[in-house]
């Protein structure tokens, strides 16, 4: 299962927009490398805030 995703894709599966996601990011540091973000990363950083972070969707075959 891959790790590293779009902020479009995250932020789609987080029913956030894109640009709130990449605001979060920079905001607490999490790196966008390469125009990818670690989606581990990412769910650690927002556990520890206290949000809510959704099980990712299964991709539809």
């Amino acid at each position: 299962m891959a790790n590293h995703f779009t902020p479009e894709e995250l932020a789609k599966d987080l029913g956030m927009d894109a640009r709130e996601l990449i605001a979060f990011c920079l905001r607490e540091s999490i790196p966008i490398y390469k125009g990818k973000v670690d989606r581990s990363l990412l769910t650690a950083v927002m556990r520890s805030k206290g949000l809510a972070v959704p099980a990712p969707q299964p991709a539809a075959c």
